[in-house]
């Protein structure tokens, strides 16, 4: 019964969406036949929603003119949807939208029926997300509001930025967007010193003014778009690593698509995987100890004899 109600109610916000609704249309959309389509609409009649139809090849149904279906009308699983989407937004972005949550969700629960908002906490309680911010982001959240009303206000800032090697340089970015992606937040802009599109990692930046110069977002410039080129990586290593049975049980719960395993009988598994830096897939390879063998490619396993030499070295 619950998936005809929600196939009720989805009935009727495309039949107030639409002057006119044809059966065959409904049906593919609803993925259902042309006879239940016709069922519906009889249901829909016997509940008081008024229908109207018209005959022939160029008919269909509507709904009668001046018919509004009263607001805020969720089924359990769209509260939840978005109860949990509140909640993913207040776990990325803090303090920034924390007052919205809170707005959002009070409304939700001044409208939402007693039996409803008791599904949804059940829902709530069984279904969690964590962890998915890599830091406390709470220092930058000044950082982050300040980004915000550049992008909003299209003005050009003045940022202190610390790159990966701890290099400190002073630039202009004209700041486009701001995306999250692997636990961390990135800015998006057109960097003045570099005079290209550059990456920034919030956590890295650190003094920021917003300036009172402006500038133009470019139409065809795509945040998503930029994001999937810019950060993905290039493989250009392909490298063959040998795991004892000790540890191979935890290769196979931590490998996903992009690696491919062969299993031996004595339990120990062999990985295959492509990588863009040696210099990290040797320490991937030490972090396993004793227990794991660089078999390809030769570059590998001199990086890896070269680092615990080092080792050896440190520890005398």
């Amino acid at each position: 019964m619950t998936n005809v109600a929600t196939r009720l109610l989805s009935l009727i916000m495309l039949l107030q969406s639409r002057s006119l609704c044809k059966a065959a249309d409904l049906a593919e959309e609803l993925n259902v036949s042309e006879r239940t389509v016709h069922r519906y609409m009889g249901m829909l009649e016997e509940m008081g929603i008024p229908i109207y139809t018209e005959r022939g090849p160029y008919g269909g149904f509507s709904l009668m003119r001046g018919y509004k279906l009263p607001p805020l009308i969720f089924t359990a699983e769209e509260a939840t949807v978005l109860y949990q989407g509140a909640g993913l937004v207040e776990q990325v972005w803090g303090q920034v939208y924390r007052d919205a949550v809170t707005g959002a969700l009070a409304k939700l629960d001044n409208v939402l029926p007693d039996d409803l908002r008791r599904q949804v906490t059940e829902s709530q309680q069984s279904l969690v997300v964590s962890g998915l911010v890599a830091r406390d982001y709470r220092p930058w959240v000044p950082t982050l509001q300040t980004l915000r009303a550049c992008i909003k206000a299209r003005h050009r800032a003045r940022i202190t930025y610390r790159s990966f090697n701890l290099e400190e340089t002073c630039r202009e970015v004209d700041p486009y967007a701001l995306t999250f992606r692997w636990g961390f937040w990135y800015m998006i802009g057109y960097c003045r010193l570099r005079k290209e599109m550059r990456t920034f990692r919030v956590d890295r930046i650190g003094e920021l003014v917003q300036l009172s110069t402006s500038y133009d977002l470019p139409s065809d410039f795509s945040a998503k778009d930029y994001v999937e080129q810019s950060m993905r990586f290039e493989d250009r290593y392909a490298i063959v690593v040998h795991f004892d049975c000790r540890s191979a049980a935890y290769v196979r719960e931590r490998m996903g698509h992009w690696t491919e395993l062969i299993e031996h009988d004595d339990g120990s598994v062999t990985l295959h995987m492509k990588v863009s830096d040696l210099d990290w897939a040797a320490g991937w390879v030490l972090s396993y100890g004793a227990s794991a063998y660089a078999l390809e490619p030769p570059e590998l396993a001199a990086r890896i004899r070269e680092e615990a030499q080092h080792i050896l070295e440190r520890y005398g």
